[in-house]
């Protein structure tokens, strides 16, 4: 298998819309949520969710990555400087733990048809390089550590194993919670950093 990992600019924006939205719902979340506000979501797009991810696009830092397998998009992630995700810069909940300028995990999507076929393990591994490659000191996550098989809920979110299998291991919780299930702070050092 070809495992091909490449950050959404505008010409692959129809491939990520493939794996998030392949119906093409104008109120799907097209992964704007923890990036824009409604008003900002209507400026940007005016008045469209798609516009508006289309024009995340091309900014320097698009909002994520899409995995190819043989050449078709069968995976998502939602990863960028932590400092370019409002959401996260003024949660009340998921506190950095250090000072490090890390990017952040904080959606993953495998497309239907394609689950359970290794899709997640080689698309963090390619939203990792990607990081790597734009200098990125460190990339965090903030999964949930299920008892069991994970509710399809928290399946945007991941799981702490997910994360541990490419690398990540635990350096925080936080104060949020998904699903009742307690999130936790993952991070992979890239350079030179301290993992605590």
């Amino acid at each position: 298998m070809d495992w091909q990992t490449h950050p959404v600019t505008p010409d692959r924006f129809e491939d990520f819309a493939d794996v998030v939205n392949p119906n093409r719902r104008a109120t799907h979340c097209w992964c704007l949520s923890h990036r824009l506000r409604g008003p900002q979501i209507d400026e940007l797009g005016d008045g469209s969710r798609e516009q508006a991810a289309r024009r995340l696009c091309e900014r320097e830092h698009p909002p994520g990555v899409v995995t190819y397998r043989d050449g078709m998009p069968v995976g998502w992630a939602s990863i960028s400087p932590r400092a370019d995700i409002p959401r996260l810069v003024g949660s009340r909940l998921i506190h950095p733990v250090d000072d490090v300028a890390v990017w952040s995990v904080i959606c993953v999507v495998v497309r239907g048809g394609y689950r359970r076929q290794g899709v997640t393990t080689a698309l963090l591994q390619g939203a990792v390089a990607y990081a790597a490659g734009q200098g990125a000191p460190a990339v965090e996550a903030y999964p949930v550590d299920p008892p069991g098989r994970m509710d399809t809920t928290m399946a945007f979110i991941g799981t702490r194993a997910m994360f541990e299998r490419v690398g990540f291991s635990v350096v925080g919780r936080t104060d949020a919670v998904a699903s009742k299930l307690p999130r936790l702070v993952v991070r992979r050092t890239l350079v030179g950093t301290d993992t605590r």
